[in-house]
């Protein structure tokens, strides 16, 4: 079998992940790689550096000369439907899907490559890139298609609300009870109460915006679910932690008009998900105390 690298932060992740799944996956990335190559006819060149935590990617081209990319990710519940996403967008504001393949621990997808590729967070300052996220979200959000896949987003909250008792339990104290209750009531009944359900992005940042020549920019490595629009406008601004922290109801505010959504709903929201992440990030704990309803 013929070696191939694997991207830095792939092998960081299997390295420091508890997952034996995961380390057992990577340690079989050559012959996946080799076989879905084959499969194809495609010439691959390095992969791209230092890639993402759970998916090797590489430019390949194909029996036609198409510039394209490999994705090859291990099946984990977040991506699951990450194929059916870009199907559906065919192209519209998001990367073209070309194939798609699942096996046993893995997914493959054949994908448009973008160039030159840059992503959003290292040429647009933050504010500036507020109107570009806002844009592309509005492109993709559209009513579900009959007969879909994709799991409703209550069904991620719900595990994502188990997740945060198990931490709460076992670090009592590291978040203000009263703060815990009121985000984790939020937290369950927020996506039953939405005024419109459309599909999600769900992971829509900076990082996951590259700039192209179809377009100015294209989302990639979505994570679809079906739900409230409102969601969708957490992770850009969870990463954009300097703003958040000095203005989190003012961030909301000029997120939800870019957005078009109720700006008391979108704060909720915020509210609710600095909360899950409260008992490990003591900038996100104060965030919560700050929106607190």
């Amino acid at each position: 079998m013929v070696p191939i690298a694997i991207p830095a932060n792939l092998a960081a992740n299997a390295a420091g992940s508890d997952e034996p799944d995961l380390r057992d996956w990577v340690a079989g990335l050559p012959r996946v790689v080799a076989e879905t190559a084959a499969r194809w006819a495609l010439r691959l060149g390095e992969p791209f550096q230092p890639g993402g935590g759970c998916s090797w990617v590489a430019p390949a081209r194909d029996h036609a000369g198409r510039d394209l990319v490999l994705k090859v990710g291990w099946r984990h519940p977040e991506a699951l439907h990450e194929a059916d996403g870009l199907a559906l967008w065919a192209g519209d504001g998001a990367v073209r899907l070309y194939a798609a393949h699942t096996f046993a621990e893995t997914t493959v997808l054949l994908i448009e490559r973008c160039r030159p590729g840059t992503t959003l967070s290292r040429v647009v300052a933050e504010p500036e890139q507020d109107a570009v996220v806002a844009g592309l979200l509005r492109r993709l959000w559209r009513e579900p298609p009959p007969g879909h896949s994709f799991r409703a987003l209550q069904v991620m909250c719900d595990q994502w609300a188990a997740g945060f008792q198990r931490r709460l339990s076992a670090t009592p104290g590291s978040v203000d009870a009263g703060l815990a209750r009121a985000g984790l009531a939020l937290w369950r009944a927020l996506p039953a109460s939405a005024g419109s359900s459309v599909v999600l992005c769900t992971d829509l940042h900076a990082e996951n915006i590259l700039a192209a020549q179809r377009e100015p920019w294209l989302v990639c490595d979505p994570k679809p679910y079906v739900g409230d629009p409102a969601y969708d406008a957490l992770q850009h601004m969870l990463n954009c932690t300097e703003r958040l922290v000095a203005d989190p109801a003012g961030f909301a505010r000029r997120m939800a008009e870019l957005l078009d959504l109720d700006t008391d709903r979108l704060t909720r929201w915020l509210f609710a998900r600095c909360v899950m992440d409260a008992p490990e990030n003591a900038e996100l704990r104060e965030v919560a105390a700050r929106l607190a309803p």
